[in-house]
C-alpha cells in the first residue's frame, strides 16, 4: 500500500467544481427557462470552517452565509447579496459545498452517505457506467430504479454465462 504524502492530502483542497444551479432552484415558480446557470466552488477546508465558527458564534444563522461566501469563486457576492439570496438556493448551494468538501448533504461524513441505501445506489450506478457523482446526482428516482434493474439483469446473465 503506498503512503500518502502531504501534497496528496492538500490536493482536493484546490480543486474548484463548476456546479449547475437547476432553473427551479434559481428561479422557483418561474416559467421562464433561462441557458445553463453555472456557479464555481471550492471545497472548505478546515481552517476556513474554524474561522466560520469563530465568526457565528453569536449568531448561528450566520454559518450558511458565511460557508457560501468562503465558497463561491464565481460570482463573487458580498454577504449582503447572499442575505438577499432566497433560502431555497442558500439550501441547495450549502448542500453542494458540503459534498465538494467531503460531507453529505446534510454536513454528516461521507461514510454516512455512502452507507446509507441511496449512497450505495449512487455508487453503483457510477462505478458500473463510469458516471461522475454529479451526472448520478441528477437522475430522477424512476431513472435510478431503471440503471439498478438493468444492472442486476446484466449481473444475472454475467453469472449464468460463467
Amino acid at each position: 500500500m503506498q503512503k500518502l504524502t502531504a501534497q496528496d492530502l492538500l490536493a482536493g483542497a484546490s480543486v474548484t467544481h463548476e456546479v449547475e444551479v437547476p432553473h427551479e432552484i434559481l428561479r422557483p415558480g418561474s416559467t421562464e427557462k433561462d441557458g445553463p446557470s453555472a456557479v464555481r466552488l471550492r471545497p472548505l477546508s478546515v481552517g476556513a470552517l474554524a474561522l466560520i465558527s469563530r465568526a457565528s458564534r453569536e449568531d448561528p444563522a450566520l454559518i450558511p452565509l458565511l460557508m457560501i461566501k468562503e465558497a463561491m469563486l464565481e460570482p463573487a457576492v458580498t454577504l449582503e447579496q447572499i442575505r438577499a439570496m432566497h433560502i431555497g438556493l442558500v439550501h441547495f448551494l450549502i448542500e453542494q459545498i458540503n459534498l465538494i468538501s467531503g460531507l453529505g448533504p446534510g454536513g454528516q461524513s461521507l461514510e454516512d452517505t455512502a452507507a446509507s441505501s441511496l449512497g450505495r445506489s449512487h455508487i453503483l450506478l457510477a462505478r458500473h457506467f463510469g458516471w461522475t457523482p454529479e451526472q448520478v446526482a441528477q437522475l430522477t428516482p424512476a431513472q435510478v430504479g431503471v440503471y439498478l434493474a438493468g444492472i442486476e439483469k446484466l449481473l444475472a446473465m454475467d453469472t449464468d454465462r460463467a
